[in-house]
């Protein structure tokens, strides 16, 4: 069953308004371009706000989608696809970019909870083979389906609206909101904030994404922000699991260092924060003013990293390619489910699941 989008948005007509979240890192990107116009607009610095609003390159993704999607639940919470890409061109080729074209190299499904005071973030490794649905994508062509393919490639071949259908498709969520952050665009904000403080409980060391780092406490710059949640073969076993841990233990320290140096209470370093984060993020149409930023991330302030649960989907090694890996039904459904129902995910959605060995490398 499917529900007729009268809005021409992604949020359906009868779901979640409320400013919610802040997570992952392009949520707390969000939260600090919101806060920051709050500031610009407190002190009527108008040609400071049009500037920002001129940073944002947003995409219309609701014209692609059509209306074959799932039911838009009005239960008081917020669904946001998040995605971390390196298709923009320049300084992301040094980054070890994929060959044949851009990829999601991060892709995270956001849930804020009614009352957005706790929110769960479920990471999908991009080496997830899944059936990917047809979609349209940016230029009004259709995309084939294909089953077995690679998360990641829903992107590669289709873009954000055709990422957007291949989560919505195996979730059976709708997705409110989508939001893209450029990694180049990442590495600046990390430096603007003045890095971020994590300790590393092994070594660290990566020429392919310029991280050598001993066991110990470390301030991260942005370049070394950039290298950790980009590495792979140097922690765990090598594989995509790894490094979602590795990110989301590092989200976790991003979401405490903003509150601890005092963002939302500088002009200057709100401003500053601002500048970059609006050139570092693409969202959807819905989300591509100062404005409309600011409604969504209001509610930023009131969670920590504490309230903020992060799973890997469940996931185990495909049997015909050890390189790859398929979600396990049961416990899937078991994550999907519970955030339909606005419910926590339950402990035993992840038993039996894949893990990438490198939890507590990063605390």
């Amino acid at each position: 069953m499917t529900e007729q989008s009268t809005s021409g948005r992604i949020r359906g007509a009868g779901r979640r308004r409320k400013p919610p979240t802040k997570t992952r890192r392009a949520v707390t990107i969000a939260g600090w371009t919101a806060a920051a116009a709050v500031v610009v607009g407190g002190g009527g610095l108008g040609y400071v706000y049009v500037s920002l609003n001129g940073n944002i390159e947003g995409v219309d993704i609701n014209a692609q989608l059509g209306d074959d999607r799932p039911i838009d639940v009005d239960n008081g919470s917020m669904d946001i696809l998040v995605l971390g890409s390196d298709s923009r061109s320049g300084d992301n080729g040094a980054y070890g970019k994929d060959e044949g074209g851009a990829r999601s190299d991060t892709a995270m499904i956001v849930h804020v909870y009614e009352g957005h005071k706790k929110a769960s973030v479920v990471s999908v490794p991009r080496d997830t083979l899944v059936d990917r649905p047809q979609c349209t994508d940016s230029q009004g062509r259709q995309v084939t389906g294909e089953r077995r393919a690679m998360f990641n490639t829903a992107y590669e071949v289709g873009g954000p609206a055709c990422a957007v259908k291949t989560v919505e498709s195996i979730s059976g969520i709708r997705m409110d909101h989508y939001i893209e952050v450029d990694f180049t665009g990442f590495k600046k904000l990390i430096d603007e904030l003045g890095g971020v403080k994590i300790t590393t409980t092994k070594p660290i060391k990566d020429s392919k994404s310029h991280l050598d780092l001993q066991p110990g406490p470390h301030t991260l710059d942005g370049e070394q922000a950039l290298g950790l949640v980009r590495t792979r073969k140097s922690v765990g076993d090598g594989s995509d699991l790894g490094r979602i841990q590795l990110q989301q233990a590092f989200m976790k320290a991003l979401i405490n260092q903003v509150k601890s140096v005092g963002v939302f209470t500088s002009p200057k370093k709100l401003l500053d924060l601002a500048d970059s984060a609006t050139k570092a993020i693409r969202p959807d149409s819905e989300l591509d003013s100062v404005n409309e930023l600011m409604s969504f991330a209001s509610g930023l302030k009131g969670l920590g990293a504490d309230d903020v649960h992060m799973i890997t989907l469940p996931v185990t090694y495909d049997e015909r390619d050890p390189n790859r890996v398929v979600p396990l039904k049961a416990q899937s459904q078991q994550v999907w489910a519970a955030l339909k129902a606005d419910r926590p995910i339950p402990a035993s959605a992840t038993k039996d699941a894949a893990t990438g060995s490198a939890d507590g490398v990063v605390k």
